[in-house]
Formats: C-alpha cells, structure tokens, sequence
C-alpha cells in the first residue's frame, strides 16, 4: 500500500475510529523528540494498514522512558539519548534487562530567527553561545543585540544530547531559558530576531526559522554534519507479541522507513 494512500485513509478516518473491542493496546512513553510527531505517525500508519492494536503515547522526556519501564507503566521506552549506566543499574538490581533498539537518526539543527543575518557556526562558537560566553550577535559577525538562548529541560534527552555534542559536556549558560519540548523552541526563536536554540530535524523547517549550517556543513549532509545522533526504543527483555511484531515494523518496513523520513529523520536502516 502506497504511503499517500495510507495517510489519506487515516486523514480521512476511513479505518479505526475507535477502539475495538478487545484489541491490543501498547504503551509509549518517553522521548518529545520521538513521541511529538514520528512515533504518532508511525502508529498510525500502523494501525491504518489492519493491525488491530490500540496506543498511549506520551512524550515527556527520555528520562520518563526509564522510569515508566522500571515502574511498568509503559511498553516501549522513547529516548534521543543512549542509557546511562546508572539507568542500566537499576533494571538490572530489579533482575530486568534493559533492551536497545535504534530507531532512527536525528540531527540536532541550531535554528536562529529568519532574519538573522548569522547563517554559519563553529562548534567553538555554538558551545560559546549556549555555556554564556558569548551574548551579543555582533561577536559573530551579526547586528548588535543581546542573543536570547532557548534550550529544552533537564528530563530532556536532547538537552544532554547537546551538551555532549556541541558543548564540550560544559554546563549551560545561567541565562539560558529552559522549554518543554522542540516546538517551544521554534516557536519562541521564530518570534525573536535574536533568539537560537536547537530542535530535532523534524522542526528545523517550521515558519520563521533558519537552521545554520556549522562548520559548513547543513542538514542535507547527515554524513557530516557535526551534531548527530542515534534515537532508541527501549524495551525489558527481548519484546514479543504485538509489541515484538510492531517494533520489528517500525525499525524494517519500507513503509515505515518512508514515514520516518517524511517527518524529517533518517532511517536507521
């Protein structure tokens, strides 16, 4: 079945309306990144191609995938960020094991306002910025103001993503202002000529942003450019039934390869 013709049927509420009676239901919690538009597309599709299997999705963070799996109030874990030792640990003190699956590839775009006549960063640069040496656009070559740094929360996966790729592991700026999740950050950076933040591939291209290129390199160079990074599902123990059968869907169908691209990311496979 063709992509287009799958979404037009779901678009079209042709199929699934409701629940059936009795079906399946999984629960996914975790990762904004993952959980706010790709994990909900994909479900859909999955759902609109005649699998009978109902879903919670609920995108609070990467690190709320790990605490709803310990607890077992979720399925399927969401992270934009690998494990931390410490998480391994307590899965393993409880006698679970912690299953990684990738689901995909992100790159983390910088997004400055539209009118920003800045267009290229250095890493040094970018780390400047976000760590709070550097707070006036005209120290990179732009007009004079105040640059206004937004970054997501600390239970983000992609707030220590960042930090990791782009900032030496150093820690954020005092003035930096903290969002809930990536379409905060667009919206407040496309409302602001000199704010910059960063956001998932998938909303680099909202209204009013421009995503720099660093170190020459643009997000139609996922090879080189400098802030990538894997996107995980995680699971206790190997999965099996319909979760089993809808993770090997997501990661290895052409399908949903096609709908992980069309949100903006790369397919893993």
């Amino acid at each position: 079945m063709k992509l287009n013709t799958v979404i037009g049927t779901i678009a079209a509420g042709l199929l699934f309306s409701g629940v059936a009676m009795g079906q399946a239901k999984i629960v996914i919690k975790g990762s904004d990144t993952l959980g706010a538009k790709m994990v909900p597309q994909l479900t859909a599709v999955y759902k609109a191609m005649g699998n009978a299997t109902d879903f919670e999705i609920a995108a609070e963070g990467s690190s709320t995938a790990f605490t709803s799996l310990l607890e077992g109030t979720a399925d399927i874990g969401m992270s934009s960020r690998d494990a931390k030792e410490g998480e391994k640990d307590s899965f393993t003190a409880k006698g679970k094991e912690l299953v990684e699956h990738v689901a995909g590839i992100d790159m983390i775009a910088v997004v400055v306002n539209e009118g920003n006549s800045v267009k290229d960063l250095t890493t040094k640069q970018i780390e400047g910025i976000f760590t709070g040496e550097i707070t006036d656009w005209s120290e990179l070559g732009g007009k004079k103001g105040a640059i206004s740094v937004y970054t997501r929360n600390t239970s983000s996966g992609t707030y220590k993503s960042f930090q990791e790729l782009a900032m030496n592991k150093r820690d954020y700026g005092s003035s930096t202002q903290k969002m809930a999740g990536n379409e905060a950050i667009a919206s407040e950076v496309g409302k602001n000529i000199n704010g910059i933040g960063y956001v998932g591939l998938a909303y680099a291209k909202n209204d009013g942003l421009l995503p720099v290129t660093v170190e020459g390199k643009g997000l139609d160079s996922p090879a080189e450019y400098p802030l990538s990074r894997k996107l995980y599902y995680y699971t206790v123990g190997q999965p099996e039934g319909e979760i089993g059968k809808f993770l090997t869907w997501a990661k290895t169908d052409e399908t949903a390869q096609k709908v992980i691209e069309k949100v903006g990311f790369v397919s893993a496979k």
